[in-house]
């Protein structure tokens, strides 16, 4: 694989990402998250929230083995992200849907994943837990970004505005609940945005 092409899709989509205001992992959080695979060791990833394909492409990159299955639901997201996967050349190792992920056929998905990447609606991820840890393989590990919610997470509620926080209180019950799961071993890390790391147990 061209490192040249690689590199120069991930700048254009950075670009298209700051012009057009679409949230992508920061450097940090995205090379926190892509050293965490690397020594995982996953052979394949479910990511849910594909946005530009931003995360998808740093993964896959990270990991040369690695197959990766990601949705979006928001068409004009889609499209560009097909498009900056066709553009980087990786795109025989990612199959991208577009979906929403409450509403998805999990049947057209693989039945065994050992990473799920959550990175969508944060309100939501208690529902997107709920829907897909059952594809996660024992001993795998989902991965949750954007935990601190720019620091709004550790801010008392009445101090964040209306409109935001059902999704803040959604989010902490969601952290709360996975820290707290038997099945799950699950620890919050102070990187980037706040990312959570849950392992399956095994059984």
């Amino acid at each position: 694989m061209h490192n040249d092409q690689f590199d120069k899709t991930i700048l254009a989509m950075k670009k298209y990402a700051q012009e057009q205001h679409v949230p992508i992992m920061e450097d940090e959080g995205i090379s926190f998250l892509t050293s965490l695979l690397v020594e995982q060791k996953p052979e394949s990833i479910l990511e849910i929230g594909a946005a530009i394909g931003f995360s998808a492409l740093k993964m896959v990159r990270a990991l040369p083995e690695v197959r990766l299955d990601t949705i979006e639901r928001d068409d004009v997201r889609f499209e560009k992200a097909v498009e900056f996967i066709r553009d980087s050349g990786y795109q025989e190792r990612i199959r991208i849907f577009q979906a929403d992920a409450l509403e998805m056929d999990v049947s057209l998905l693989e039945n065994g994943y050992d990473a799920i990447f959550i990175d969508a609606a944060k309100g939501q991820y208690e529902r997107f837990f709920e829907k897909y840890e059952v594809l996660l393989n024992s001993g795998g590990v989902i991965y949750c970004d954007n935990m601190h919610m720019h620091g709004m997470a550790a801010v008392p509620l009445s101090e964040i505005p209306k409109r935001k926080r059902t999704m803040i209180r959604n989010l902490s019950k969601f952290r709360d609940r996975m820290l707290d799961h038997a099945d799950y071993e699950s620890k919050l890390l102070q990187i980037g945005d706040g990312i959570m790391v849950c392992k399956k147990r095994e059984k």
